[in-house]
């Protein structure tokens, strides 16, 4: 398995610039491992020094489906699409970047610039939404990485989802941290006043600082709240999504956030608590000694205190929420600071609208 390069000095790894990982950690499912090894030139000194620019690269996914379906008791849903795979915004918390494991690649720095994406994603959803039987519920949009990556700008598969969707009646949810979301403003404002549409905005942090540092390449939260009064405006329900919570990192932002929201005219709010599945754990571990050498020990033990002793709890009913006392402060604070500001739950989203269209996206009529 590919590993990250060891540091000469035994201390964590430099930082790299605009990313939010300094390299790549484990793939768990390679059987092969390799070890850096110095050419006699300080290659590997000078590397760690300064840590070299890595560019984003695209591949074409070639998967004959696009929507991916769960049976778990802890989602709100049952089914998903993600027109891209690894994202570009760099989270460093982010709890799909194992999932990069599953192509060949490392969940470390190869999560945020190894992108695949769907180039006929549109073809392929209308190939299922027309099979015989299809049951509609709501499908969210960005489960497992952002659909308004800065990629999206480009080759714009999130708002052709969104087309096929709007023309089938079919419910969406959404949830991004870019405000690129008000791009398809005039999609979601439509579908929204069908019940067929609703934005959760995930806010991390509100400290300039911290986000460069966490999320590197995502919308600062200034924009993300303007983001948040702009759908709000066009009518289509927005709430924010505070995730997730590190206790001892972000944890006290979490009434701020809630209010700054509001403020900005979010109608609904959840929250989650940090979780380091797999080789996540590795990396935000690195990453705490990195940037907060000082504090690391303490946010390392209050995750502890809330995953029963340990870094990560998989557990259906727990992973999103801890246990303990300190998990359980989390969720008082955020039940006080969500009624006093209004924030609850999102209405439903309708089904009744579904049906096939008569032509395709295209304009050719539709054989059934």
């Amino acid at each position: 398995m590919l590993q990250q390069l060891p540091h000469a000095s035994g201390q964590p790894p430099p930082t790299r610039k605009g990313r939010g990982v300094s390299g790549n950690v484990g793939n768990r499912f390679e059987m092969l491992a390799t070890q850096p090894c110095d050419d006699g030139w300080d290659s590997i000194a000078d590397e760690q020094l300064a840590p070299p620019t890595v560019a984003t690269t695209l591949t074409r996914d070639r998967s004959r489906t696009v929507i991916a379906r769960n049976d778990s008791p802890d989602l709100g849903f049952d089914r998903s699409i993600n027109p891209y795979r690894g994202c570009e915004h760099g989270c460093v918390y982010c709890y799909a970047r194992p999932s990069h494991a599953f192509l060949g690649y490392s969940p470390g720095l190869d999560f945020e610039t190894r992108l695949t994406f769907k180039p006929d994603i549109a073809e392929l959803l209308e190939d299922e939404l027309h099979r015989p039987g299809y049951v509609p519920r709501t499908i969210a949009l960005g489960s497992n990485t952002d659909p308004y990556q800065p990629v999206e700008r480009t080759l714009r598969l999130t708002r052709q989802v969104l087309e096929v969707l709007e023309r089938f009646g079919h419910p969406v949810s959404i949830v991004t941290k870019s405000a690129g979301v008000v791009r398809d403003l005039d999609i979601l404002g439509r579908m929204a006043g069908r019940g067929l549409a609703r934005v959760w905005l995930s806010v991390t942090t509100l400290d300039p600082e911290l986000a460069r540092r966490m999320e590197p390449r995502a919308a600062t939260a200034e924009r993300r709240l303007a983001s948040l009064g702009r759908l709000a405006e066009a009518g289509v329900p927005a709430g924010v999504l505070a995730a997730p919570m590190i206790p001892g990192l972000n944890d006290a932002e979490l009434e701020r956030i809630l209010a700054a929201a509001a403020a900005a005219g979010a109608q609904g709010a959840a929250y989650t608590l940090l979780r380091l599945p797999l080789e996540l754990r590795e990396m935000m571990e690195t990453w705490l000694h990195q940037h907060y050498p000082r504090r690391a020990a303490r946010i390392l033990a209050l995750i502890r205190d809330t995953r029963e002793g340990k870094l990560n709890d998989s557990r259906f009913g727990q992973r999103f929420s801890g246990q303990g006392p300190y998990a359980d402060m989390l969720a008082q604070r955020f039940r006080r600071a969500a009624a006093q500001h209004g924030l609850g739950r999102l209405a439903p989203l309708q089904t009744e609208h579904f049906g096939v269209p008569t032509q395709t996206r295209h304009g050719q009529m539709a054989l059934f």
